[in-house]
């Protein structure tokens, strides 16, 4: 009985000790490391920045026509291509044009380096049972915790910013590209890959003559959710300074702006239903294409 009494106090110091040393380390790392990490990503920042004044600074006819060949190119479709124009058109009367090219700056960045970063650790992990083993409950962890937990060390690292903001996008997003990429490898037929070693190709020639090409259908579809899983996290985002569609829906909620909250919630709908079409599209020509070419 003495032990069940004691054990609470004593469990309650040691990790009240705990919850100290960790604190004290991550302030010793933080001032030791947080200016080389800002230094780091500076490069980051300033092309997200040159990006976004570049959308902001261009005739909005003009990008809504690279909008509309960007559109028709992946998805070849005439109904989404003009869907696509009105959106934006309707954006842009709605006075939410800034918003939104802020907006696709920064998904448009997330995406891009998910693609960078995600699609060759799907490659290492469709090459290896024990990489794969590793990299797994880690990608578990980024699609399960809470977006707040891990936005806590990146903010108090780097800051209120664009940057943290990008991180925390690219950490939730990340996952789908990596996982579907490793997928997509796998499933690539056997009988193809010793056709390809009988005819004497090398590691990389199957790689990426051989398993990349029967995979991008599966590794678009990853694009796809990194995509949407990007979008749904502007908002979140736009509570530590991402400019945004995000920041309107936020003030909304806090000062009661209904009109202002739907209308930038509708104009991220907007963007997530061209994105998920025109990605959808174009994944389904590629599978259609393999199919043609298996036939």
């Amino acid at each position: 009985m003495e032990f069940l009494t004691e054990f609470p106090a004593l469990g309650r110091k040691d990790l009240s000790a705990l919850k100290q040393g960790i604190d004290e380390s991550f302030r010793t790392f933080s001032r030791a490391y947080g200016p080389d990490i800002e230094a780091f990503f500076n490069p980051l920042l300033k092309f997200l920045i040159w990006f976004e004044r570049l959308l902001l600074s261009t005739p909005w006819p003009l990008v809504i026509l690279v909008i509309a060949a960007l559109t028709w190119l992946g998805a070849r479709s005439v109904k989404i291509t003009v869907g696509s124009v009105i959106a934006f058109l309707v954006i842009g009367y709605l006075g939410m044009w800034e918003d939104t090219m802020a907006t696709l700056a920064i998904v448009s960045v997330c995406t891009v380096l998910c693609i960078a970063i995600g699609i060759p650790i799907g490659i290492l992990m469709s090459r290896s049972n024990r990489t794969q083993a590793v990299i797994t409950p880690i990608l578990d962890v980024m699609q399960t915790i809470p977006v707040f937990v891990y936005l806590l060390p990146v903010v108090m690292l780097l800051g209120i910013g664009k940057v943290p903001g990008l991180l925390a996008v690219c950490i939730y997003a990340a996952p789908p590209i990596v996982r579907l990429t490793n997928l997509g490898i796998r499933l690539v037929d056997r009988d193809v890959m010793e056709a390809a070693e009988s005819f004497g190709a090398s590691g990389r020639e199957k790689l990426f003559g051989v398993q990349i090409p029967l995979a991008l259908p599966n590794i678009f579809a990853g694009v796809n959710q990194t995509i949407m899983m990007a979008l749904s996290m502007v908002v979140i985002a736009s509570m530590i300074g991402v400019k945004g569609l995000g920041g309107p829906v936020l003030r909304s909620i806090s000062n009661q702006y209904l009109a202002l909250g739907l209308m930038n919630g509708l104009a991220i709908v907007a963007l997530a239903i061209i994105f998920d079409r025109v990605s959808q599209s174009y994944g389904k020509r590629l599978q259609a294409y393999r199919e043609t070419g298996h036939g």
